[in-house]
């Protein structure tokens, strides 16, 4: 598991409650637990939930909240307390304090202060340097066009990662319509993202483990819904509160959007650490690769996760050469993976990832060493002649676009600069 704060919060007031919900969910170091009105029954709510963190304002009743306080320290102490209140009071501090919480915050609250607050309990907790507990580690596998073989790489990755029983490692299948993870894992599923989605609130860990379909790989899979109709009620919020859960619950969160680019994609893209977008050498989906490039640069979010993939590396019908695909897109290639047909193809109709199908062939190595890149453990991109690449700027990629749409006296950047 990860080390994201697992926090429940008791708020007697429903208007100071909800703005810290709101503050909380959009933290990526927290996952909400559960929340209370009531001091009444925040004791029994912490002893079932367990949470790293305990949150309670003050305002509602100070002594009944601090009375609450020094109740938990002795049922629950392993539950961190944080205390919060408008009172700036030295006594009330000093007593609660005394009462035992670790932190002491007045409100209104910032959010770099609250996220300092937790980050300071987050260390004290999990520790720090090399003895801190890895976070999860999210990335998001992207097509510039249908068909380029995003699913296949997607569910490889997931399964390299799992590979490693120091791994936990989810596959979100997030090709609302048209996705097909289970088809390649050879799975049958009881539940869907879209289960999940209308469930999140009253989800725990394992509730969520037993929501998603496990492969034999130790890959665990959460597939797109099932009827189209289904598909509206996915949406980027309810998207940001399922893979808040699984940021918590996974080391490893992998995600293989739809070709769309549709708002649930963007909001995947946002949230993960790496974006791999897999384009082929032909002029279609260079094209496109260049328009998504230009695309990504204005959000702010993205634009510096994306690394380009080139997939099916050496097809011998229409490929443009590596070095005009440079020029092209004016970047450099993060991976190149080899054309290998007959062994996907065996690969996908038998249910079996490449690690399991054929472990020596060049395919399966190719997508070992893309994953370890995308995970950080392999520090510089490699290219096909062994030697590390230099990252290179966005400068041709203007005036390609212009070229192919033929805007008067537009012409390609004759070479991308370093």
């Amino acid at each position: 598991m990860s080390n994201v704060i697992r926090l429940a919060l008791v708020d007697p007031h429903d208007d100071s409650r909800e703005s810290l919900k709101s503050m909380l969910i959009g933290m990526d170091i927290v996952w909400l637990e559960a929340e209370c009105s009531r001091y009444e029954f925040f004791q029994d709510v912490v002893s079932q939930t367990n949470p790293d963190v305990g949150v309670i304002n003050l305002d509602g009743n100070p002594e009944k909240a601090i009375a609450l306080i020094e109740r938990i320290r002795v049922s629950t102490p392993d539950c961190v307390l944080l205390a919060l209140s408008k009172n700036t009071d030295g006594p009330t501090i000093l007593r609660t304090i005394r009462a035992g919480v670790c932190e002491f915050l007045t409100l209104p609250i910032e959010v770099e202060e609250v996220h300092s607050a937790l980050n300071r309990i987050q260390e004290a907790k999990f520790g720090s340097g090399d003895s801190r507990v890895r976070t999860c580690k999210m990335i998001a596998i992207a097509g510039a066009t249908g068909g380029v073989g995003c699913t296949s790489i997607a569910v490889n990755i997931g399964c390299n990662l799992a590979s490693n029983p120091e791994n936990s490692v989810a596959l979100v299948d997030l090709d609302l319509a048209l996705g097909d993870a289970d088809v390649f894992l050879d799975s049958i599923p009881d539940y869907s993202l879209l289960d999940v989605t209308e469930n999140v609130a009253r989800l725990d860990f394992q509730l969520l483990r037993k929501s998603l379909t496990k492969h034999s790989s130790g890959l665990y899979l959460l597939p797109r819904p099932v009827q189209l109709q289904e598909l509206t009620a996915i949406n980027p919020e309810s998207l940001r509160r399922v893979i808040g859960l699984l940021r918590a619950s996974f080391t490893h969160v992998v995600i293989d959007t739809s070709k769309s680019f549709s708002a649930v994609d963007l909001t995947a893209m946002e949230l993960v650490n790496e974006v791999a977008l897999i384009v082929q050498l032909d002029l279609p989906c260079l094209r496109n690769m260049v328009r998504l490039l230009m695309s990504f640069q204005e959000m702010d979010n993205i634009r510096d996760k994306v690394k380009v993939v080139v997939n099916r590396m050496g097809l011998e019908s229409g490929q443009i050469s590596l070095k005009k695909a440079r020029e092209t897109i004016g970047r450099d290639v993060f991976h190149q993976i080899p054309n290998d047909y007959r062994t996907m193809i065996e690969m996908r109709n038998n249910g079996v990832p490449l690690i399991e199908q054929a472990p020596k062939a060049p395919i399966t190595q190719s997508i070992m060493q893309l994953t370890d890149m995308l995970v950080g453990n392999v520090t510089e991109p490699i290219e096909a002649d062994g030697q590390p690449s230099k990252a290179k700027s966005v400068a041709g990629a203007a005036g390609w676009l212009n070229f192919w749409q033929g805007k008067p006296g537009a012409k390609p950047a004759a070479k991308a600069t370093t």
